[in-house]
């Protein structure tokens, strides 16, 4: 894990606490009926809300923009926060999952929530939890303890407006007990089959249920197969539903090397802050988001503020180019549409002399498909294991066999931290290293530039390099 032993021991009493509730993997075992899994869903969202309730509801203290989708939504979410930031909200952001740091979780004003005041708000929801057991309450699981830390947080440090994403589908997830001023769905594809599907219409579906009376929803899913099953929701709930088309809507340039969203409605041209071709539909989803917000709430929107925000935007292990020479780029794609978008972007940069990927996947995903489609695009495959809390990684030993079925040279080592020093030692300055496949994997591969406590102590993803002492260098080697 981690190396947290420099952070303050209130900080690490808290993230232990929240371990601590983890009791169970987070989907259901193979082979549960659809309509049982529904069932426990609904039961862990009643729970939720009764305790909302018991803390006074303080997800309805402030407006809400909620996103979805199976790619993209992380991305989306940042651009919306990040254009509200620039238009001077205090803007609360929740993405879901962190990759290295539980801070991550709660962003306010661009910036992680200090270590402190993280012990802090989990010391009071710990106190409210036990007050509600008290009083004939159910304990709260550790999704259900986090959701209603994240709400209570952003009331208690007062946001003008929260941005929240979706952890997995939408309908029954544990952020759904919002009533959003704006809901975004950004795409639907084959991911999380076995709590969402089976079937891509199901999954639809489970997307489709943020979508809420009366209120403006957004989407970037255009086959009809899918876009119908959002309408009829839409529709049955009384909500207008904008369908942004690339080519008709917006489209993507590059210029110098710099990607640019073009706004073919309102014939503007916006710079951006995250790289790769599929980033286009997600800052033309976060653009329209914005601007469907009420007079009231868009008051201080402009497209000053649209570009600032466009431009400045930053989200971890997205296609993040951390180091040059060679090539290093995380990407957290772990699913095979996630991986096509992220093939098509590492088309558009200067093409390397070999490309070196690390790859490691959990299970529940189609490791075989993405591994088979990988091996037509490297030179060098190194499978490994991503760690994650009560979640087994699929066996890099049968990875690194599909990979060498198809030509590809191929190497397991299961340690995340052997197969990256491995894969930058074979590297030349000339070549290309790609780290995808999971975001428990990219956040594990991010230690080595952005070490998690400095990312703790100075609240932000991408920390400056703090100097260790041999000591300190020690302890971190050995965890």
């Amino acid at each position: 894990m981690h190396d947290l032993t420099r952070l303050d021991a209130r900080y690490r009493w808290a993230v232990s606490y929240l371990r601590a509730l983890i009791q169970a993997p987070p989907g259901p075992p193979p082979g549960t009926p659809p309509e049982v899994v529904r069932l426990r869903a609904q039961r862990r969202l009643e729970r939720l809300r009764a305790f909302l309730s018991f803390l006074n509801d303080p997800h309805c203290a402030y407006p809400v923009i909620h996103v979805t989708g199976t790619s993209g939504k992380g991305s989306t979410a940042a651009f919306i926060a990040s254009i509200l930031d620039s238009a001077g909200y205090r803007v609360g952001l929740h993405v879901s999952p962190y990759l290295q740091v539980e801070t991550e979780k709660l962003q306010i004003g661009r910036q992680l929530i200090a270590a402190e005041r993280f012990a802090d708000l989990v010391a009071e929801l710990d106190e409210a939890a036990r007050s509600w057991i008290a009083r004939g309450g159910q304990p709260l699981t550790y999704g259900e303890f986090w959701t209603a830390l994240v709400f209570n947080a952003f009331r208690a440090e007062r946001v003008d407006i929260a941005v929240v994403e979706v952890g997995v589908g939408g309908r029954f997830d544990l952020t759904n007990v919002v009533q959003p001023a704006v809901s975004v769905i950004t795409t639907v594809g084959l991911d999380h089959i076995r709590t969402l599907g089976p079937t891509i219409r199901d999954i639809a579906w489970h997307k489709a249920g943020i979508i809420k009376p009366g209120r403006p929803a957004i989407t970037g899913v255009t086959e009809p197969e899918l876009l119908s099953v959002l309408q009829a929701e839409a529709t049955a709930v009384g909500a207008p539903l904008r369908v942004l088309m690339r080519g008709r809507d917006f489209d993507h340039v590059l210029e110098e090397g710099r990607s640019f969203l073009v706004d073919t409605l309102h014939q503007r041209k916006f710079l951006l802050g995250l790289d790769g071709d599929f980033q286009a539909t997600n800052a033309a989803l976060a653009v329209a988001a914005v601007r469907a917000l009420s007079p009231k709430l868009a008051a201080h929107l402009s497209d000053e503020a649209i570009a600032h925000g466009l431009a400045t935007a930053r989200f971890p292990g997205r296609f993040e180019i951390v180091q040059r020479a060679p090539t290093v780029v995380l990407d957290g794609a772990h699913n095979p549409q996630k991986l096509e978008a992220l093939l098509t972007a590492l088309d558009r940069l200067p093409q390397p002399g070999r490309r070196i990927v690390v790859f490691g996947v959990l299970d529940g995903h189609d490791a075989p498909a993405m591994a088979a489609r990988l091996a037509r695009q490297v030179d060098i495959a190194i499978t490994t294991a991503p760690r994650a809390i009560l979640r087994e990684a699929a066996d890099p030993d049968s990875l690194a066999a599909i990979f060498a079925s198809h030509g590809c040279t191929a190497l397991a080592i299961p340690e995340v931290d052997g197969a990256i020093e491995t894969a930058l030692a074979l590297a030349t300055p000339e070549d290309q290293v790609l780290v995808t496949g999971s975001l428990y994997l990219v956040g594990q591969a991010r230690e080595r530039w952005y070490p998690a406590a400095d990312i703790v102590t100075q609240q932000t993803c991408w920390p400056k390099r703090v100097e260790r002492t041999a000591t300190e260098a020690e302890a971190a080697c050995r965890q």
